[in-house]
């Protein structure tokens, strides 16, 4: 199935090629996406093991799942009247930040603000129709998808200390090299670097999504590599533009 969201940095171009990279079913029983996202690649499946994590440090965004895996009915509730509208955008912005208001009610706007905004940066108004009658009816499977699933929102370090054993496997898709400003959480330079050092100690398998350079290519050298390519999806284009990027594994 499909995520019911957009989000910078999203795998739904490659998340074939990354499942493709998975290894055996047999050898893990734990699943766990460390940079959760918009969970392509976790939706990408019925079931990826016996244990699935779904984690992000973006406090609305966990959120917004939380309430959809426990809470469908009263978000789509709280979404009855949603439009497509550059007004109900804007109220939404400033209405998320407003103390008092309920994890439901925050979970509706985030919601808005990620379908009705453009290349889903929460800040900008998309132009652009949308079905959203469809977009809330879908939520209702994707309730259920997240049913066994945990939903966490800690730190990458924290997170993958809590969770590896030598039957886990590590999906991390973190904000790309020289990009972070565009990512909507802190994520500094210094932290891939951490990141390198936390996963050069773990017990687990893991996948990482990254831009192709130099730096990512010098900082993993010593792990399995995998050039692949996609299309610039955001570009209005008959001719999108191609982008190499990197799938990078410790098996």
């Amino acid at each position: 199935m499909d995520s019911f969201i957009s989000w910078i940095g999203g795998k739904k171009i490659l998340r074939k090629k990354i499942v493709e990279q998975f290894p055996e079913k047999e050898t893990f029983t734990r699943y766990i996406e460390v940079f959760g996202g918009a969970g392509w690649v976790l939706f990408s499946s019925d079931r990826h093991a016996k244990m699935e994590v779904y984690n992000d440090v973006n406090g609305n965004l966990v959120n917004l799942f939380r309430c959809i895996k426990y809470h469908p009915n009263a978000v789509q509730d709280e979404l009855q009247y949603i439009l497509i509208s550059r007004e109900q955008f804007y109220d939404a912005r400033e209405q998320i930040e407003i103390r008092g208001m309920t994890d439901i009610q925050k979970a509706a706007r985030f919601f808005i603000l990620i379908k009705e905004s453009f290349g889903a940066d929460i800040r900008s108004f998309g132009l652009r129709s949308r079905d959203m009658q469809k977009a809330k009816e879908y939520l209702f499977q994707v309730s259920e998808r997240l049913n066994k699933v945990v939903i966490e929102n800690l730190d990458f370090q924290k997170l993958i200390k809590n969770y590896d054993k030598t039957d886990a496997m590590f999906y991390l898709d973190p904000p790309y090299y020289k990009t972070e400003k565009y990512y909507p959480d802190r994520f500094m330079p210094e932290d891939h670097e951490r990141l390198k050092e936390v996963l050069e100690g773990l017990k687990g398998k893991f996948i990482l999504s990254y831009n192709d350079c130099t730096y990512i290519r010098n900082l993993y050298s010593k792990y399995n590599i995998i050039e692949v390519e996609r299309v610039h999806n955001l570009v209005q284009k008959k001719e999108k533009p191609r982008f190499q990027e990197l799938i990078i594994k410790n098996f």
